[in-house]
């Protein structure tokens, strides 16, 4: 009962100083506010940012590796020179890797180039078009909003057959029904057999909207695959972990190449396990940055709390001095004052917080595409970020009021 009772009178007393004494108190806290808001708005920001970014790569697929000329990178020396002249993958190695790999579920062959798509007398410039070979669907799934994925048989022939990205559907075909309609790349017509659902860009800019996609052995009829970059994408099987599909892929590969126990490998078997590490190293440089812009604020702050605390002992001096007669201990003055400087800090870290919401609610009502999420972890912080400045700045206010003489005090005037 006690402790509530102190609580309540600190909380009361933390309070009145605001009222009373507006310009004060509220120039001493925006030290708190300013902190609070840097820090918590740098979470903010790049937790959403993080969160986009993980959501993107693991669109990828957690469990599927990338076998390709170039290894991916996140900073650091990367010595391009010796990677420039290996060989592409190609068809023979996918037929290679589904033959023997026993821990992969699918595997797939794809490329990317930009040509433009014709329907009629409208025309889209610079599409992406990704050549894939039939499994393309199994290792990299996506949602078609109608219509089919290629058979067996218009894959293997290489039939003239499409599947679009939305927004090419609705910039080429101006809300006519695209399926069964013939388009024109590559100077030849190809029949629309699927539309992919809208699904907008990731954090990278990708986005299968503007995308279309047709079979590999169609484009080896109208591109030099041989020249473009390539990529064999391949799906691990359930409970097959991607250090055991790497290690297989890799004595394939080495086999396929003929490459001699001391050569090094003239391939990369990349994972998104590389950008997220990638990522972690850098969330945690700018999370450093931020506590660092905010910690010169909340010290700021924390001087300012200790100025109202120092004069709010001063102005109730003769109040301890009676509380202190009356048989009040010592914990319980240091207690009293030690709360209402935790509270002031807690006030001005609240409106901080509060500062960083508006902004979050005003941001996502406007069509942005990254969505800004003040997390309870990011509140959490705050709050205690806040209490803990407030305990820390108080203490030595709050100590001397304690250890004053209560004759002497019950004499002071203010």
């Amino acid at each position: 009962m006690i402790f509530l009772k102190l609580l309540r009178e600190s909380f009361i007393f933390a309070f009145h100083e605001i009222i009373v004494n507006k310009t004060r108190t509220i120039l001493s806290l925006l030290g708190i506010t300013i902190g609070i808001f840097s820090i918590i708005s740098v979470f903010t920001v790049f937790d959403s940012m993080e969160n986009s970014i993980r959501k993107s790569i693991d669109s990828l697929g957690d469990n599927v590796l990338f076998v390709q000329k170039w290894p991916w990178a996140m900073g650091g020396d990367y010595p391009w020179w010796k990677y420039w002249q290996r060989p592409e993958p190609n068809i023979k190695d996918l037929n290679e890797i589904q033959k023997r790999s026993q821990t992969s579920e699918a595997s797939a062959f794809m490329i990317g180039v930009t040509k433009n798509v014709k329907y009629e007398n409208n025309n889209i410039e610079n599409v992406n078009i990704i050549a894939v070979s039939q499994d393309f669907n199994i290792v990299m799934p996506f949602d078609l909003n109608e219509g089919r994925y290629f058979t067996q048989i218009e894959s293997v022939s290489g039939r003239n057959v499409a599947i679009i990205g939305s927004e090419i559907a609705t910039n080429i075909f101006n809300n006519i029904e695209p399926l069964n309609k013939k388009i024109k790349i590559f100077g030849r017509k190809l029949v629309v057999i699927g539309v992919m659902k809208k699904e907008g860009e990731d954090m990278f800019g990708n986005t299968s909207d503007d995308q279309v996609i047709i079979p590999i052995n169609f484009a080896r009829n109208v591109l030099d695959v041989r020249n473009i970059g390539s990529t064999i994408v391949v799906r691990a099987k359930p409970m097959v972990s991607n250090e055991e599909l790497k290690d297989e892929l890799t004595g394939i590969m080495r086999s396929i190449h003929k490459l001699k126990p001391s050569a090094e490998d003239d391939f990369a078997i990349n994972e998104t396990d590389i950008i997220s590490k990638g990522f972690d190293d850098l969330f945690g440089v700018i999370a450093m940055v931020g506590w660092i812009i905010g910690g010169f604020s909340l010290l700021v702050g924390g001087f300012g709390i200790a100025n109202i605390m120092f004069v709010s002992v001063k102005e109730r001096t003769s109040q301890i001095g009676i509380q202190k007669s009356l048989g009040a201990k010592k914990y319980f003055i240091l207690l009293q004052f030690l709360f209402e400087a935790i509270f002031l800090s807690l006030f001005g870290g609240i409106v901080g917080l509060m500062i960083i919401f508006i902004i979050v609610v005003l941001v996502n009502s406007q069509d942005f595409a990254l969505k800004l999420v003040l997390t309870e972890g990011n509140i959490l912080i705050g709050i205690f970020v806040s209490g803990f400045i407030g305990l820390v700045s108080g203490f030595i206010p709050a100590y001397s009021a304690s250890r004053l003489n209560p004759v002497e005090a019950m004499r002071t005037t203010f």
